[in-house]
Formats: C-alpha cells, sequence, structure tokens
C-alpha cells in the first residue's frame, strides 16, 4: 500500500497509508493551506481565520476591506492552487516567538488571534507554505504534489469563531481527494444532497422561511408547509390517542427551581435561554425538556397502581440555547415542537410498555414509508457501574426486560454496553437519511432518577406508596427535525396524504371550464381533499408544467368532452400521459391513494 509523508504540528513526520482516513484529512488539511496561500497573493492584505478539515471537505474563513470574494472567483483560486502543486511546493515547520509570529501578520487580527490561542511557553509552531505562515493546528500532508483532485465547492457567511457577536467573514468550502474517481463521485453526491438539500426545495415549495433578522433558528411555517405539518401532527395525536395516550397542554414557561430538581440546570445549562427574572424572586425558564411538565401532570393526583401504566402525550414547545452557527434551517433550530411522551409503569409493566412503544413506532414508520432503519440497545458498563444511578437490581431487570421484549418481537438489534445514560437503559432507533448518513429518529430511554428526585409515587395493591419507573420516547422526533427528513427522502414530492396540495385543476378555456372546475374542486374540498384550481390567465401548458414543478400529486385537465361527460383528465406527478375518467372513479382512486397513505397494494 502507498504511503505519504505527513506532519503534525509538533514538526514531527511519519509515513502513512494513503487510503488511511488520516492521510485524506492531512491531504484537505494541506489544500486548505494552499488556498489560504492563493488567496494571500491574489488578494493583498486580506485577513485570513481558520482553515479546517473534516471528513468531508475543507474549509478556509477570510476577510477583505473591499467587495468579499465571489462564486465567479474559485476558478481562478483552484488555477493558483494548482501552480502551487506543480511547483513543488513543500510544507516547511516554523517554530517562532509569539512577538515575531504577530509582528509578521500585524495587519491581521484574526492571524493574530489564532496564533495567541496557541502559543506554548511564548512560543507557537506555524507551517510555512509558499509565502504564508499558518499556526499548525492539524496534521498535513508535506509535498504539494499530491494535491491534483479537488474543488473549491461554494462561499458563504460564517461568524468568526461561531459567535454573532463576531464579525461577519467569508468562508469558502472545498474538497480534495487522491484520487479522480472519488471526486467525482464525491461531487455527485453533493449534486445530489444540494437537489435534496431540504432547505432549497423548502425555497422552491414555499414551505419555510427563516430571517435571521427577525429570529435566527426560528423558522416560519408558510402556508404550505403548515399544510404538512398539520397532517403530521393530526395523524401522530390520532395514533397515539388509539394507543391509550392522554394528549395535554404544557405550559413553555416553568419555574428555573423544578430544572434544578430534574438536573438540567447542572448538567445542560449551556443549551438553556438564560432565565427570566420576574421581579419578585420567581425566575422562569424557557423549557429545554418538557419530562418535568409531564410529571407535574402526574403529581397533579394520587396514582393507584389501577391508573398504570399512565400514558401522557404532547406536541411540547421546546426552546434550545444553539450558537448561530450550528444553526441550519429545520434541522437545528432554538424553537422545535417535539412528538414527546412520557409512560409511568411498574417495574413489572417495562417489558409490555416497551413493546407497545416499539409497535407504535414501527407502525408509524411504515405509514411513512420509512423502511432503513436498524436498533441500538445501550445498557450501563457492567465494570463501571459506579457512574450509573445506584440500583442494581433494577438495572438488571430492565435491561434483561428490553432485551426479551426486542427477543419476542423477532427483531435483530445491536447490543451497546457502556452507552446507556446515568439513569436508565435505552433503545436508539437509527434512521438512514436520503443521503445515507445514519441519525436517530426515535428513542426508548428508561428512567429511575426522575422519578425519584422529584418523589413521585403510586399507591400499590398493598396500600403502600411504590416508586414508579418513567419511560421517555419519541416517536418521531421534532417536527421541524422530521419535515427535513421527510423532504429530502421525498425530494419534495410528498406522497398524496401529506401533499400541501393534493390537486390542482386547470380549465382549458376559463370562460368555458372555470366554472366546472370550481364545482370539481368544491366536490373535492367537501371530502377533505386539498384541491385548487389555476384561474390564472396563462397558457395551459404553462400551467401544466408548473403543477408538475410544483410537484402536486394530481393535475386534473378539464375542457369540452369533461364538462360534457362530467370527467377530468388526470395526469399524476412524474408521468406525461394523461388519462379520462369519470369525477367518481378519480375520487375514489384519490381517496384510496390517501387512506392507504400512498403506498402500493
Amino acid at each position: 500500500m502507498p504511503q505519504v509523508a505527513v506532519m503534525s504540528p509538533d514538526g514531527s513526520v511519519n509515513k502513512i497509508d494513503r487510503d488511511s482516513n488520516e492521510a485524506l484529512a492531512a491531504l484537505r488539511q494541506l489544500t486548505a493551506l494552499m488556498l489560504k496561500a492563493a488567496l494571500h497573493d491574489q488578494f493583498p492584505g486580506i485577513r485570513l481565520g481558520d482553515a479546517v478539515a473534516d471528513d468531508s471537505q475543507f474549509f478556509v474563513d477570510s476577510d477583505k476591506d473591499d467587495q468579499q470574494v465571489s462564486a465567479d472567483e474559485l476558478e481562478a483560486l483552484e488555477v493558483a492552487i494548482k501552480g502551487l502543486a506543480k511547483n513543488d511546493t513543500k510544507v516547511d515547520f516554523v517554530k517562532m516567538s509569539v512577538e515575531d509570529a504577530v509582528k509578521e501578520v500585524a495587519a491581521d487580527p484574526f492571524s493574530k488571534e489564532l496564533i495567541e490561542e496557541h502559543a506554548e511557553d511564548g512560543q507557537v509552531a506555524m507551517y510555512q507554505l509558499g509565502n504564508i505562515k499558518a499556526v499548525a493546528v492539524a496534521p498535513v500532508m508535506v509535498y504539494g504534489n499530491v494535491v491534483k483532485n479537488y474543488r473549491l465547492l461554494s462561499v458563504a457567511g460564517a461568524y468568526w469563531k461561531g459567535m454573532s457577536s463576531n464579525p461577519m467573514l467569508q468562508r469558502i468550502y472545498g474538497t480534495s481527494f487522491f484520487k479522480k474517481e472519488d471526486l467525482e463521485a464525491d461531487l455527485q453526491a453533493r449534486q445530489e444532497a444540494k437537489e435534496r438539500d431540504h432547505r432549497v426545495i423548502g425555497n422552491q415549495l414555499d414551505l419555510f422561511f427563516v430571517d435571521p433578522k427577525v429570529g435566527a433558528g426560528l423558522p416560519y411555517w408558510l402556508p404550505k408547509g403548515a399544510t404538512i405539518r398539520r397532517v403530521i401532527e393530526r395523524y401522530i395525536i390520532d395514533k397515539e390517542v388509539g394507543d391509550d395516550y392522554e394528549h395535554v397542554y404544557t405550559p413553555v414557561l416553568m419555574n428555573l427551581d423544578a430544572y434544578k430538581t430534574s438536573g438540567h440546570w447542572d448538567h445542560y445549562r449551556e443549551d438553556m435561554f438564560p432565565p427570566m427574572d420576574m421581579g419578585d424572586g420567581e425566575m422562569l425558564e424557557l423549557r429545554p425538556m418538557n419530562c418535568p411538565s409531564h410529571i407535574q401532570v402526574f403529581k397533579h393526583h394520587i396514582r393507584s397502581y389501577r391508573d398504570l401504566p399512565l400514558r401522557i402525550a404532547e406536541l411540547g414547545m421546546m426552546h434550545r440555547y444553539e450558537k448561530s452557527g450550528a444553526l441550519s434551517g429545520l434541522q437545528r433550530v432554538r424553537e422545535m415542537t417535539l412528538n414527546d411522551g412520557h409512560t409511568f409503569v411498574t417495574l413489572d409493566q417495562i417489558q409490555a410498555e416497551f413493546s407497545k412503544i416499539l409497535k407504535l413506532i414501527m407502525d408509524v414508520y411504515k405509514d411513512f414509508n420509512i423502511n432503513d432503519y436498524t436498533f441500538r440497545l445501550s445498557y450501563r458498563d457492567p465494570k463501571n457501574t459506579e457512574k450509573y444511578f445506584a440500583n442494581d437490581e433494577m438495572w438488571e431487570q430492565a435491561q434483561r426486560m428490553l432485551k426479551g421484549a426486542m427477543d419476542d418481537l423477532g427483531l435483530d438489534y445491536y447490543e451497546a454496553e457502556g452507552e446507556a445514560a446515568f439513569y436508565g437503559p435505552k433503545l436508539d432507533i437509527q434512521t438512514k437519511t436520503a443521503l445515507g448518513n445514519e441519525e436517530t429518529m426515535s428513542t426508548i430511554q428508561l428512567d429511575f432518577m426522575l422519578p425519584e428526585k422529584f418523589d413521585l409515587h403510586y399507591i400499590g395493591e398493598d396500600g403502600q406508596q411504590h416508586r414508579p419507573v418513567m419511560i421517555h420516547r419519541g416517536v418521531v422526533g421534532t417536527m421541524e427535525r422530521f419535515m427535513a427528513y421527510l423532504t429530502e427522502i421525498y425530494k419534495g414530492a410528498f406522497p398524496t396524504w401529506l401533499a400541501p396540495q393534493q390537486v390542482n385543476i386547470i380549465p382549458v378555456s376559463e370562460d368555458k371550464h372555470g366554472e366546472y372546475a370550481d364545482a370539481v374542486a368544491k366536490a373535492l374540498k367537501h371530502l377533505n381533499i386539498r384541491a385548487k384550481v389555476d384561474h390564472r390567465n396563462e397558457k395551459m401548458g404553462y400551467k401544466i408544467r408548473e403543477s408538475q414543478t410544483q410537484k402536486t400529486p394530481y393535475t386534473l385537465v378539464v375542457g369540452d368532452d369533461e364538462l360534457a361527460n362530467q370527467a377530468v383528465s388526470v395526469r399524476k406527478y412524474g408521468e406525461k400521459e394523461q388519462t379520462s375518467m369519470s369525477q367518481a372513479d378519480f375520487t375514489a382512486m384519490i381517496q384510496a391513494d390517501i387512506a392507504t397513505y400512498s403506498r402500493e397494494n
């Protein structure tokens, strides 16, 4: 296997396998360093910030007095990088005093800050390439001639150090590979990702928007997006109510003391918004999680063993203190609505309730056509039980029950020792995104700790007080993230039952057929089918093409023949052929489509 020379931030050089992830990261770090050199040479006086490589790409931050680097200038920068690579550029290691290093970048506050940040004992390690020196922060390939297959991808704005209080810099993204075919495959995957990006599709289909001027990370759901969300919410509530959940509404504000009792204030304070001082000693907090609220619902009445399992569910709004640089469309937001639920059970009821929740989750997945998922069952570390909630008997019994439930259902699963939360074992259901990435969609989490912290109890058959076990469960996560997931999975072509507009009706002639088109729409709306008539003064071909662009499941054209026969000409999304059928037959067809969640029989 061929090897390549890689320099570490301490100046040592080692040979590593070219096909390793470490070598690929070092290649991208070198390409980023070359981009810094190209920017330095082409734009005198430019200020250079971070140059970071990860497992998929690299980026370089910069700032100029005049107009920032534009996408149109990326090609010229690629040529400059090619010139550096052809000239057999080599990276050298330099150790400098902080004073000397700062002098070299006197006019660049960002480079100065990086130097001071990484200085040790008055010195700083630097990489030198061409006419620039940059702080050595990550391993880098030594010889520039390995940089052959690369591409500068895009430009974007990024706050310095990811903080909105800092200046906005220009971030240039790129990627680099050893093999040409790997680069081509990556670019193709990126194009697919761009076409599936829920932010792009959300804009094209007018589903939602986020405007940093009125609140970063706070999405506005437009009528079409709100329609899809409403369908999902009604669906999930009906499913849960049918599964014996009691749905509630609880406030988004809560006394800070509740989060101190729960432990959220101690463990998650950095993710919580600052408390609001009400002026009389009361401190209110925007809730980051719903569990303390549902605990209050449990505590509101004296509970008997006959009440258990007690299932409480809510589409609960929560707030997280996310940094501006971490926000992304609907996937990472500051305000979110969680499809949340908590069940309070006796210890003996854990296995049956766990199975019931899991069946609900899989049933929901089936309706949304989510088929690619795996199960991850997490236990405590048997060699380090001290860091978990102290009740060995409860842990052993609970883990045995969860495993038994999975086995009884005949499901394959991965057992992960040491990955349980400190308050109980859990099951994570991992789904694949449209681009093949793995993320946790659903969780079933046992909790022995919160019932103790909040002193929860029920009256047992023996007339004595007993401590319940709490089960946290999320079926589809937050509405925001689930919407992003579905948008990318469906590529914006939502199945009929979810589509914001299910039928688009186009009259051939507004004067002759507009009234009939309205009658068809009225009849469909009466059956709760989302139909609209396109009355715009545009050519019919344009209207049909736009209906396809908007990914409407059914486009109906009505003209003389349709009016005479009380029929419609039907064109399904993605198909070129039109089929004539009676209104009754079309109504029966679309009703069946909706009733079966657009699944093929």
